[in-house]
Formats: C-alpha cells, structure tokens, sequence
C-alpha cells in the first residue's frame, strides 16, 4: 500500500484490514510504502506496528511516484499471494475475501473493476476517456476501469520484479504478463479523509506513461502527418507547373495571411512531431542510465538492503 500523507486513514484502514483478513490461513503481512510523507503517518505505521507485528513499513528517500511506490512493495513481498491497493480506503478492504476465493479458483491475477466511481463528472469523464484511448491505440487489452487495486499470484509477482522499466505502468505489466486473470467488480468509495493526492498533473503523466510505453500509434502518426504535408505540398507544386506549361496560367499572387497559416502549420506539425519522438527518446535516456528505481531509507518488520532494493550495476 503506497502511502503519501495518510494520517487520517490509517488506523481505520489497518482495522478494517485485519477484519477482512481473518478468513486467511497461514498468516498475511500489511506492508505499508512511505512515498516521503511529511505527516505523522511514518509514526502512526510505527505505533501500529508495536501493537501488531504483520504490520510493516518502507520508508522511501523520497517521493518517488504512485507507481515505483508499489514496485517496492512488491519487491519485498514475500506471501504466496500479494494485493496491490490504495491507502485512502477508496479500494475497500472487504472486496480482499472475493479476491482469495477467486486465487483459490486458479486465476493467477484478479483485478477488481470499478462499479461505480463517486468522484466528480469530470474525473469521471477522464478515466473513461483514457482507458477508452489506451484500448484504442495500444496493442494491450486493459479492462474498462480497472486500476491498480489487484490481487497477484507469487509467481507473477516474482515476474514482475524482474521487469527492469524504470518509468511503471504497473496494471499495463500486469495485463502483458498474462496468466489466468479475471476481474471482479467494487464499488469504489469517495476518499475518508482528506484530498487526493493524485492531482490532474499526475494522472496526465500516467496517463502518458501507458499511451508511449505500450503503444507505436503516436510514432506512426507523426510518420503519417509528416506524408500528408509532402504529399499536399507535391500535388500544389504539380497544379502550378501544369497550370503554368499548359493552361498559360501565371504564378497566382499569395497574400501574407496564407503564407502565415502555411508555416505555422508545418511548424506545428515539426513541433509536434518533435515532441512525440521526445517522449521515446527520454524514456529510452531514463531506461540506460540505470539508476535504481527507487531508494529505501528505513525498513521496519522486514529485512532487506536499506539504501535500495536494487543492486547497482556492477562496473566492468
């Protein structure tokens, strides 16, 4: 569970945890990622943990992102099963009995889809718009408002934890990896306590990450616009030398308002273009300087390399 700023929720979550997770045998963890809180919510974890032990923390150096935040978490997770969700008890706890049973069934992934969101028309629209374009453009197949909240077997955990991606779309490597996977659906909560911490700036980045990480449309197009402005300035150029050669017609006198709006279309479209190609070659940039994707700075109820989860590529 990424938290950032939590306080508020935090004892209800964990109660509520602990109700729902009583049907499990053999015991369970609550692992607990501080993504650079600035609360009380590192102490809060802590107090929660000297009264129960399955009570588990990560302190990240930072705030590293929703996303890395959750690779940590299940870099360190060690059950036979592993549930990825939210800290604002949006993602009910009690949805985790149905998410078992359907593990035990033989599906090696459960997703839980969103019924019904209770958020605003706009946010609303938003998802809907994405997940909408995300089917359209991308060579995955992620199910219409499913998220992050899942349940995933150990054997796939362990899969994903060698997936070396440093900009992560968790649900979309979820979706590549494939295995036996199935959705149930929730109802998903308005917020307990306090606001989100996944402003418009932050879904817009993710939304980006899934469209460009696993999907070649936005390349193809530019490839596309840059044919279509050739194609459109040959033909023009082929009117006017036939026009001239044969129909006797002289250079037609062009005003500076179609000069205008010629060079700023071609310009936009470079611009545009070059940013598209930009967005690959930063992530291709990100990718080879193969930072760590996240430092852990305190660990508490589990063992492990405090100053990352990755070991640094050995120099040769």
């Amino acid at each position: 569970m990424p938290i950032f700023n939590e306080e508020e929720t935090l004892e209800l979550l964990v109660e509520r945890l602990h109700q729902a997770l009583v049907v499990v045998d053999g015991g369970y963890e609550l692992i607990f990622v501080d993504d650079g809180s600035n609360d009380r919510s590192v102490e809060i974890i802590r107090r929660l943990h000297d009264e129960n032990p399955s009570v588990k923390l990560l302190c990240l150096s930072r705030n590293f992102g929703h996303q890395l935040a959750i690779s940590c978490g299940l870099d360190f997770a060690v059950g036979r099963a592993v549930v990825c969700m939210d800290g604002d008890l949006q993602d009910p706890p009690e949805v985790l009995p149905l998410m078992l049973e359907r593990w035990r069934e033989g599906y090696e992934v459960v997703y839980a889809v969103r019924r019904k969101r209770k958020e605003n028309i706009f946010k609303r629209g938003a998802y809907k718009g994405f997940y909408w374009l995300f089917n359209k453009v991308s060579y995955l197949d992620i199910p219409l408002d499913s998220g992050d909240f899942s349940l995933i077997d150990a054997r796939v955990v362990a899969l994903l934890k060698r997936m070396p991606e440093r900009n992560r779309f968790v649900r979309g490597l979820r979706t590549w990896l494939g295995f036996r996977q199935t959705g149930i659906e929730y109802e998903r909560a308005q917020r307990y306590a306090g606001d989100s911490k996944y402003g418009l700036a932050k879904l817009i980045r993710l939304a980006f990450d899934g469209l460009v990480s696993y999907s070649f449309l936005p390349l193809r197009l530019v490839s596309n616009m840059g044919l279509l402005v050739s194609v459109s300035a040959l033909s023009y150029m082929a009117y006017l030398i036939v026009g001239r050669l044969f129909l006797g017609q002289t250079s037609p006198v062009s005003g500076w308002v179609s000069t205008v709006v010629i060079v700023l279309f071609i310009g936009g479209v470079q611009l545009l273009s070059l940013g598209i190609i930009g967005e690959y070659v930063g992530r291709i940039f990100d990718e080879v300087k193969m930072r760590p994707r996240y430092v852990v700075k305190d660990l508490l109820g589990l063992e492990g390399d405090t100053s990352s989860a990755e070991a640094w590529p050995q120099a040769r």
